[in-house]
């Protein structure tokens, strides 16, 4: 241990090698492929691409992903040499432990823990809302008291089938991750075949007229644009989580990180092209369903029908992976003793079940309570941080003599993390005054709960 009480005490390699509590190494490249594609590609490739062509991009969404992928693309490269060299759950946290110290690694962790709970309570809230609208189609509806968000003025108090659906889940993590990438992987495979006949389907009825004008709001909306379908790329972060639960991590991380991020960038590329060349950008507006908007109007009907299914599977993934994400970061904080131990104890089948259960009823209340439109931005703004200090801090882990030294590098050093930290602020500078006010509040209550437990309990006091 360093012995130094201070905000950025470090940890040193060797001492998460001697951790007796490990998690047990079962995953593959392709698993990880799964658990990133899963994160990804939910209900954004479905919701998304419609909204923001309609109000800020136009056509020119597509270049939105592209812009909003080549932040993600640049920032995978520098996860990719973190998890290759410090192959330990936690993501950005832990890096940032061992490169920045421990106050850093703790605002990072907390920004992380905004991000996988209101993702995970975000996507079940839209997850019950497609099952709500499925069921109505067979003529069986839920009750209205428990049919959403607390509204009383309403009758409603409680969304039942998104708190339901996150219990579930974490009921199926709490068996072992590697009975819960068996579910995610097929689940995966069901909904990207979902997004592919889309393409397929949908490329014999696109209009070219329909792209012009290219960029109707300009290259300012294009901007924003990437700023909002940045949301669609959360998750693929969530990989870098299972580093600790990975069959030779120097090269299955990168090649889990990379490949799934490349798939999900080329799916919404040729979705968007495809949507917006179907579809008038401006006729997309106020649709809540704009792909299945889109096979209506060119008459496939029973393709609608097919897509709610696969959009019902794709957020079940990405509940799944995002939960996976914030129980594995809870467990690494809890073993530092940046939070209760208790989060840190591992039930007979080597998994956190205590955290993972615990973790599950509080995002399923969250989801059952609480309406989340207003709360997607914080949900990027914190990634988006995260994303930042794991790109800056490729310079702080080159120069760290403790660290090792084989494994993936990030190409192009230090072009690639330089402008990978620069558009993940540029697009940061891009969010809204009340998701910088939100974001702040919830640092503030970081740094309390820091200075009043975690800085009194950690591992590495002196």
């Amino acid at each position: 241990m360093e012995n130094n009480n201070s905000f950025f005490r470090k940890k040193k390699f060797h001492l998460d090698v001697g951790e007796k509590r490990h998690l047990n190494k079962t995953l593959g490249a392709f698993d990880l492929t799964m658990l990133g594609v899963g994160a990804v590609v939910g209900a954004g490739i479905f919701i998304l691409p419609g909204k923001v062509a309609s109000v800020v991009a136009g056509p020119g969404i597509i270049i939105s992903f592209i812009i909003a992928g080549l932040a993600c693309c640049l920032a995978a490269l520098c996860y990719s040499e973190f998890a290759s060299k410090l192959p330990i759950a936690g993501s950005a946290y832990t890096y940032s432990y061992h490169v920045f110290g421990e106050g850093i690694a703790w605002i990072l962790g907390w920004s992380l823990l905004l991000e996988y709970g209101l993702a995970v309570a975000a996507i079940a809230s839209g997850w019950a809302s497609y099952v709500k609208s499925l069921l109505a189609g067979f003529s069986l509806h839920i009750p209205e008291a428990i049919s959403g968000s607390y509204n009383p003025s309403k009758g409603v108090y409680f969304d039942l089938l998104a708190f339901l659906v996150i219990i579930v889940i974490g009921i199926l993590l709490s068996l072992g991750i590697k009975e819960s990438t068996r579910v995610n992987n097929i689940m995966v495979l069901v909904k990207v075949a979902v997004v592919v006949l889309f393409i397929i389907v949908g490329v014999f009825y696109v209009k070219p007229d329909n792209w012009t004008p290219f960029l109707p709001f300009g290259v300012s909306g294009v901007i924003t644009g990437a700023s909002t379908v940045f949301f669609a790329y959360i998750g693929f972060d969530a990989v870098s989580t299972a580093s600790e639960e990975v069959k030779n991590p120097q090269r299955n991380m990168p090649i889990g990180i990379i490949a799934s991020l490349a798939i999900c960038t080329l799916l919404y590329i040729l979705l968007s092209a495809v949507l917006t060349g179907i579809v008038p950008f401006a006729d997309l507006e106020g649709i809540s369903a704009p792909v299945a908007f889109a096979l209506q109007a060119i008459g496939q009907n029973w393709f609608a029908g097919l897509l709610s299914l696969g959009a019902i599977v794709g957020m079940t993934t990405v509940i799944l992976v995002m939960s996976y994400g914030g129980t594995r970061l809870l467990f690494a904080m809890g073993r530092d003793g940046l939070l209760p131990e208790s989060f840190s104890k591992l039930g007979k089948r080597n998994t956190p079940v205590r955290n993972t259960l615990i973790f599950a009823i509080l995002m399923g209340l969250v989801a059952g309570l609480v309406p989340l439109e207003q709360l997607a931005e914080l949900i990027n703004i914190g990634t988006l941080f995260a994303f930042s200090m794991v790109s800056l801090g490729i310079f702080f882990l080159r120069k760290n003599k403790d660290l090792p030294t084989d494994g993936f590098k990030t190409p192009l050093y230090p072009f690639v993390p330089a402008l990978s930290f620069i558009l993940c602020v540029y697009l940061i500078l891009n969010l809204s005054a009340i998701t910088w006010i939100s974001f702040a509040v919830w640092f503030v209550i970081g740094l309390i709960v820091y200075f009043s437990y975690g800085r009194q309990h950690s591992k590495l006091k002196a």
